[in-house]
């Protein structure tokens, strides 16, 4: 029975855990033992989520709202993604391909879903939280050159299933967790997920019925002409899992409307799960609505009485979250930003954007309207008129890569500074701002950026030093969260309130140094850099109402909880904007970010 102190009076693991070493028979029997080191069953209970019909019908958000109201409940929680790519990770995968690459503290390049896990739980997960294909077989083809197998043959089962129940049961390890949500990628039936489809129902097999429960999310779409719900598309999907050995105890069902008695008791007969255990899951105003909807339909106390818990306290709904329902139920002022870039065709590209501008917008109680402009349309010269800006307060320079589009954000930049709009600039907008800056201000014409011009005579934007002799591409880059050092009296200092904070990196390419001076002399300052004061990390205009660019990418810290400060007084100054604009061009804006309630 667990208790809020997340035990549930069995021993506790040891502490050290080595990845390498699991125990293995060496006769003829198939059984091998995928698990750590005084591993307990039990001590950790297994909720594997699979989807089905359609991709993008929810799994991420489903699986995140269970995690946040598990943990609202009083359990210790974590969550985990397992894609079927054989990328390792997804740091050399195309937004267009898989939507945005999120990075966690510790460097990892993974999957979006796991910033919806950090923004749910409101906790810095890590490179046990994610796990690929091309993750387990590089383990798997390590080990067998290593001689570790033993003189097996290796296969996919037991050794990939087995390698992927291991390292499932690491991560439930490293708490100890009372409960572990593991989202399996993809949708039943794709031939890249069938191996973590297995090693969960041998998990179910190895672990008990107490101890392990599988989710399946499923659209449920709404026949307009017949003006009624289909089921028949849910009723295929589980069929379809249980011919590979897995009976769902819960299925969530998408919809762009909730589900009736009808439909429900329909969907309870041919798939075989309680009536109460079909869960509607229908289109809402926001994400954020959806722990709420989970509870009402005694989701947590579902899988409690399944996984044999008592729940340790009432459902206590996050600060956060009410703030979001309330801000829902009420009219506010609106402010539209824009955002210039080359993956706009998927706002997925841009999904941590979007939230760190949502819990902004809540924070100052504004309605936020977005914009997109595919910068690559205006590389080659074409005009920007100012029509295609009428209205707006605020642009956007996100982060990327490549020459593509590049010659158009800069464009954009140089309208931004010019017209004094409020500007964010993150990553590769941080360099290119150098880049435009040092073209129109300080008079360096051929002034440029190396990763498009490599033998350029003004790299003001050049490889870090420890990237020049790099021959591989994934994984390479500088990663994860690194020290910042705020000077003070900037206007980064007045965000933060602090004179040094910890963000998260994603980049190649640094500011070269020996154009400091020039750069300066003509107004940008630096504001920000690492502690040794080698590396420049934030840039800003003084005398701008708020411009401001970072080498890291602000908006993957960004939570329901914590609105990201440079957000925050970015959002902030463009509300400025947009009063000051019905009347004469805004002075500077008067940042409040960074302040706790």
């Amino acid at each position: 029975m667990n208790g809020q102190d997340g035990t549930n009076g069995m021993d506790e693991w040891d502490d050290e855990v080595d990845l390498n070493e699991h125990r293995s028979k060496t006769d003829d029997s198939e059984a091998i033992d995928f698990f750590p080191p005084n591993y307990r069953i039990g001590r950790t209970k297994y909720m594997f989520v699979t989807g089905g019909v359609m991709s993008g019908v929810g799994k991420g958000v489903f699986s995140a709202s269970l995690g946040h109201l598990l943990k609202h409940y009083g359990f210790t929680v974590s969550q985990i993604k397992m894609d079927g790519y054989l990328n390792q990770d997804a740091g050399t995968i195309n937004p267009y391909r898989h939507g945005e690459v999120f990075v966690l503290n510790d460097g990892t390049e993974c999957d979006m879903d796991l910033g919806t896990y950090e923004r749910f739980l409101d906790d810095d997960l890590n490179q046990y939280n994610y796990i690929t294909s091309g993750k387990v077989y590089r383990i798997i083809l390590d080990k067998e050159r290593r001689g570790e197998y033993l003189g097996r043959d290796v296969q996919v089962v037991p050794h990939v299933t087995g390698e992927i129940k291991y390292l499932i049961r690491t991560k439930a390890h490293e708490g100890p967790y009372d409960i572990i949500v593991v989202e399996i990628g993809g949708t039943v039936g794709d031939i890249e997920n069938i191996h973590f489809i297995e090693a969960a129902r041998e998990m179910l097999y190895d672990e008990g019925r107490d101890h392990v429960m599988f989710a399946h999310v499923t659209q449920v779409p709404y026949n307009k002409s017949a003006g009624e719900l289909k089921s028949k598309p849910t009723q295929h999907s589980v069929k379809a899992l249980l011919q590979l050995g897995v009976q769902p105890d819960i299925i969530v069902c998408r919809s762009t409307i909730p589900l009736n008695t009808k439909i429900r008791q329909k969907i309870s007969l041919y798939c075989n799960v309680s009536e109460k255990h079909v869960i509607s899951s229908p289109d809402t105003d926001s994400i954020y609505r959806v722990p709420t909807l989970l509870d009402q339909q005694h989701t947590a106390q579902i899988l409690a009485a399944n996984l044999k818990l008592n729940l340790p306290q009432r459902f206590n709904r996050s600060r956060a979250f009410d703030i979001y329902l309330n801000y829902l139920s009420r009219s506010h002022k609106t402010v539209r930003i824009v955002i210039t870039g080359k993956y706009t065709d998927l706002h997925d590209s841009y999904v941590s954007i979007l939230n760190a501008l949502d819990h902004s917008k809540v924070k100052l109680d504004v309605n936020l309207e977005t914009e997109w402009i595919d910068t690559s349309e205006y590389s080659d010269g074409r005009p920007i008129k100012d029509n295609i800006l009428d209205g707006i307060s605020g642009i956007i320079a996100p982060g990327g890569f490549g020459e593509r589009g590049a010659e158009g954000k800069i464009r954009f930049i140089q309208y931004a500074r010019e017209h004094r709009i409020p500007f964010l600039g993150l990553c590769y907008g941080f360099q290119l701002a150098v880049v435009e800056f040092a073209r129109n201000v300080c008079g360096l014409k051929n002034a440029a950026h190396t990763e498009f011009d490599e033998h350029s005579d003004m790299p003001v934007i050049y490889l870090l030093p420890e990237q020049r002799k790099l021959a591989e591409m994934g994984g390479t880059m500088r990663l994860g969260g690194h020290e910042v050092k705020i000077i003070r009296d900037t206007l980064a200092y007045k965000c933060y309130q602090a004179e040094q904070v910890t963000e998260r990196f994603r980049h190649r390419y640094e500011f070269n140094n020996d154009y400091k001076d020039a750069i300066e002399k003509q107004g940008m300052i630096f504001s920000g850099m690492t502690p040794d004061e080698e590396i420049m990390q934030i840039l800003e205009i003084p005398e701008h109402p708020y411009f401001i660019g970072t080498q890291f990418h602000p908006e993957l810290t960004s939570r329901p909880y914590h609105p990201q400060p440079l957000f925050q007084a970015f959002l902030q100054a463009a509300c400025a904007y947009a009063e000051d604009a019905k009347t004469d061009v805004p002075d500077q804006v008067t940042v409040q970010a960074g302040q706790e309630e």
